[in-house]
């Protein structure tokens, strides 16, 4: 009873429902015909309407403009209120229409705040901070720079004195603070370069006296972007002024940090001076600079270029190949960072400069064998190509011929798999490829997967090979990172087999468990 109670509601719901329109076939013919005259009489609907639309409201100076000054001056005071930052960029505006004392008021005081600081700042407020001075960076450059150069000048020198002090106190792993440095001397030494000669050298001369306290640099890249920009008549009164504040080399071997800093101290100046010296030319200076700083492994590269660019090859030539000892190698930030260290890169720069003396000597043949060597030992194919045009005609390819059976012969086959895959010579690579098979491995993914798409077209049994080695190693290692790439690498391996199902199925049998893997696979 109670259940067709409940139903009678329903009914008479269903009774009272309004009509409902005929969806049926019969009526679609007449819904079509009237869709024309719809058609006809509405305006027809454009596709890059809302484009417009977000064009409209993206802020520019027309869209800002319609706002209206009222409207405009609320929303500044807005996030004024919600961001200190911005408050002060907008203070520092204000204050440009009281002129440039006003602004340098205004940064005196920030500069005086840094200088007194003494509060750790660690990384929970270390981009607050960092935002802040280069709000405060911002004002110098955009704000009294425009109206008092000379004023933003000294803010500039004076807030790079103070690196040491906000840099010891800070914890900077991002780099956010130090980059505000950076942009600092990029800045100062703009507005210094367009000084007059004098006061430019005047201001180059007064940055030698903040070197002692330069610990983290700044001061130096300075001086070291001035050197090629400054007029000439302010590089001897620098050149002096560096001169007078190199301390004398020490005697003998002397120990302890004193005497370490005193020496560190004396080499960055004398740098200096043979930056000057380059830039006058001065080849002479130059090598006795250059020995000063160090006696016992000078850079016989840099040497003997300035040697051969001054005409004075057999000089070149005598630096370029006097026995040196090995010393530390420098690894870049950029090396640290990709893993590509290159140890052989000094001796192939080296060999290159020798190259072209001997060129320049005239001394075609031994320069030719010096390049036969340099690919011999790397590979390398630039200096093939070089090789390979310096020859008489009708000789190239013979001498091809002989690289490419060098190359195979090669000791590394990973570099020999690299040189015949970018030369190209798909054939020999291939080759290569299958008389190793079953020795690769597979986790040289930066030799194997360019090798197997540049094979894929011509090659395809060596390009299955090696896609196959490539996904092996990802998921036998159970790199989850490399799972995509190991995915595509399955799907261009579909269309290199007859068969594709089979290593499939030996996948599935082996690493069926790796979804994450197999999330990822085209079935």
């Amino acid at each position: 009873m109670a259940r067709r109670a409940a139903a009678k509601p329903a009914t008479k719901a269903a009774a009272v429902r309004p009509p409902v329109a005929d969806t049926s076939a019969a009526s679609k013919p007449e819904r079509a015909a009237s869709a024309p005259k719809r058609a006809a009489s509405e305006p027809k609907s454009d596709a890059s309407k809302p484009k417009r639309a977000s064009r409209k409201t993206t802020p520019s100076p027309e869209t800002l403009t319609a706002l209206g000054l009222e409207r405009l001056i609320g929303l500044v005071l807005s996030e004024t209120a919600r961001n200190p930052t911005f408050k002060k960029l907008v203070t520092a505006a204000v204050a440009s229409l009281q002129g440039p004392d006003a602004i340098a008021a205004l940064i005196d005081r920030r500069l005086t705040a840094l200088e007194r600081g003494q509060g750790y700042i660690d990384w929970q407020k270390q981009r607050a901070f960092a935002a802040d001075l280069d709000a405060m960076l911002t004002t110098v450059v955009t704000e009294l720079a425009a109206l008092d150069p000379r004023a933003a000048l000294d803010r500039l020198i004076r807030f790079l004195g103070g690196a040491n002090d906000v840099l010891g106190r800070a914890e900077d792993s991002s780099g956010r603070i130090h980059g505000v440095y950076e942009r600092a001397v990029d800045a100062a030494a703009s507005l210094i370069v367009d000084l007059p000669a004098d006061a430019a050298a005047g201001v180059a001369t007064g940055l030698v006296t903040r070197l002692g306290a330069d610990g983290y640099g700044f001061v130096e890249t300075l001086m070291h972007d001035l050197i090629p920009r400054l007029p000439e008549a302010a590089l001897p009164p620098l050149d002096a002024a560096l001169a007078d504040a190199t301390p004398p080399a020490a005697e003998g071997r002397t120990g302890g940090e004193k005497a370490w800093a005193s020496q560190l101290a004396r080499s960055r100046l004398v740098r200096m001076r043979q930056a000057l010296a380059d830039r006058a030319g001065d080849v002479d200076a130059f090598i006795a600079f250059e020995q000063a700083v160090s006696p016992e492994q000078p850079d016989r590269v840099r040497i003997a270029e300035r040697l051969l660019a001054a005409g004075r090859a057999p000089e070149a030539l005598d630096w370029i190949r006097r026995p040196q000892k090995r010393g530390p190698v420098v690894v870049t930030r950029e090396a640290l960072l990709t893993g590509h260290f290159d140890p052989d890169a000094p001796e192939r720069a080296r060999q290159a400069v020798e190259i072209r003396i001997l060129d320049s000597l005239g001394q075609t043949q031994a320069a030719q064998a010096l390049r036969w060597e340099a690919f011999g030992r790397n590979l390398d194919p630039a200096m093939l190509r070089t090789y390979l045009a310096k020859l008489p005609d009708f000789e190239d390819d013979a001498a091809l011929d002989r690289a490419f059976d060098h190359a195979v012969a090669h000791p590394d086959r990973y570099r020999a798999l690299a040189f015949l895959t970018h030369w190209p010579n798909s054939t020999r690579a291939a080759r290569l490829v299958m008389a190793h098979r079953g020795s690769w491995d597979g986790s040289r993914y930066e030799i194997l997967a360019p090798a197997a798409e540049a094979l894929e077209r011509t090659q395809p049994e060596a390009a299955a090979e090696l896609y196959r080695l490539l996904i092996d190693s990802i998921l036998e290692h159970g790199r989850s990172a490399a799972y995509g790439h190991a995915a595509r690498y399955l799907e261009a391996l579909d269309g290199l087999t007859e068969d594709p199902e089979a290593y499939r199925g030996t996948l599935r049998r082996l690493h069926g468990r790796k979804a994450a893997f197999w999330s990822q696979v085209r079935d």
